[in-house]
């Protein structure tokens, strides 16, 4: 028992003693485990005011916009890292000394190409599937493949599958859109960065040479850094719920994509290009302006304000700066270009987003990045699914690392009918 607890008093006289486990930063947690022993549990519908778990990986203020990976705020590491080494830092725990991350990045490296009957597998789907089904599909089907050697209670077997999982989603993430517009699937080019070789395997075809254009390849690292991971959110908390079950890795991040697929989560970068489509030019903005501030109209304005930040969302910050980077690079007259850089203004001016902070969020510079770019927007939360896969398994490893791994069991308020008996029909 900690040194600081709280003393829960029922209405018919009973008293529990609770623990509480304080954070080194955030919130404190009251430990109410004792209460199951005596017939009662929580209510929290959504969990939103229960920890699931400990976890040393990634904290969040949303009151003050904080994001600290390992301690490291979320500004520096997409100013002054490359992925992969924030990759080693959430696996690790620490940054990398330069021979680590020398010898990380060759690991990756290694472990690029997929099973060649992984290529004939894409052939099952049609191909206007939409991409986020087939990566639901073909990343749980990395369980038939690699699956010697993986005992997920032994560190280095789950090493192992970190640094191939890694590796490997990249490579599927653009065999999704390969396949989609029938294009031939581009082998990895391991001489290049993680950022330049899912470009490459994006955007190159075997026709003529392509250089990865580094303005570009500096917003993809960018984009990777930002979305790498979030905390508990609902992917992050599914991939974990998977995994106490002691399921197959592979499945666990299936469960996870399956999860970030979800309009409210993983899809809200698409659905403001979606909004975009539908102002289509800016001089319809002041029309959706209005509706956006009548509480009677069912429209909304998509990648403005967070439902964790209540400040600006600090990656928002950072991908601001890269989105008008790539635009000015790119020199792309778009209508929907212009309808967001109009809207940024707007809603970095206008009294009514500033008072409510809704600020424009991380999904709405994301987004505007990822089609300039080219990349569709059916894509758009395949790259988030890759960008996350380091987090998701980042939790994974925690989990086994960790002591006291529990199979996740919520408990429920039952509502529906007492016991009552079955008659048989004549």
């Amino acid at each position: 028992m900690s040194d600081l607890t709280a003393k829960l008093s029922l209405s018919d006289g009973r008293e529990f003693d609770l623990e509480i486990h304080k954070g080194t930063l955030g919130y404190d947690a009251v430990d109410v485990q004792v209460l199951s022993k005596n017939h009662l549990f929580t209510y929290d519908p959504g969990l939103m005011s229960t920890a699931m778990c400990k976890s040393e990986i990634t904290y969040i203020d949303g009151d003050q916009g904080v994001l600290l990976h390992r301690g490291y705020p979320i500004h520096d590491l997409a100013q002054n890292a490359d992925y992969l080494e924030v990759a080693y830092l959430l696996l690790y725990g620490e940054r990398p000394t330069k021979e680590q991350r020398d010898a990380f990045n060759k690991q990756v490296r290694n472990h690029t190409l997929v099973h060649e009957q992984i290529s004939r597998f894409f052939h099952g789907f049609r191909r206007d599937s939409h991409p986020m089904a087939v990566m639901c599909g073909v990343s749980g089907a990395l369980a038939a493949f690699y699956h010697e050697a993986l005992d997920i209670h032994n560190e280095e077997d789950r090493d192992l599958t970190a640094i191939r999982l890694l590796a490997k989603m990249p490579t599927l993430a653009a065999m999704c859109y390969k396949y989609s517009i029938g294009h031939p699937f581009m082998f990895p080019q391991n001489r290049l960065s993680y950022a330049g070789n899912f470009l490459y395997m994006m955007f190159a075809t075997p026709c003529e040479p392509y250089e990865v254009n580094p303005v570009l390849e500096k917003a993809v690292n960018r984009i990777f850094i930002l979305h790498a991971d979030h905390e508990q959110n609902a992917s992050t908390s599914t991939v974990r719920t998977a995994a106490s079950s002691g399921a197959n890795p592979f499945a666990c991040i299936a469960a996870g994509i399956a999860s970030l697929w979800g309009p409210a989560h993983g899809g809200a970068n698409e659905a403001c290009i979606k909004m975009l489509e539908e102002i289509g030019s800016v001089d319809r903005i002041p029309e959706f302006i209005e509706r956006a501030k009548d509480k009677n109209d069912p429209f909304r304005l998509m990648g403005f304000g967070h439902r964790v930040y209540k400040n600006y969302d600090p990656r928002a910050k950072v991908m601001r700066e890269t989105c008008h980077e790539v635009l000015q690079e790119l020199g792309i007259n778009n209508p929907l270009l212009e309808v967001a850089m109009e809207l940024e203004r707007i809603a970095l001016t206008d009294q009514y987003f500033i008072e409510r902070n809704l600020y424009p969020n991380v999904d709405f510079y994301s987004g505007i990045i990822l089609k300039a770019i080219g990349i569709p927007v059916s894509m758009f939360t395949v790259i988030f699914a890759l960008a996350r896969t380091v987090g998701w398994i980042s939790h994974w490893k925690e989990m086994y690392n960790t002591m006291g791994l529990k199979i996740v069991r919520p408990r429920q308020v039952y509502t529906g009918h007492t016991e009552r008996a079955f008659e048989k029909l004549d």
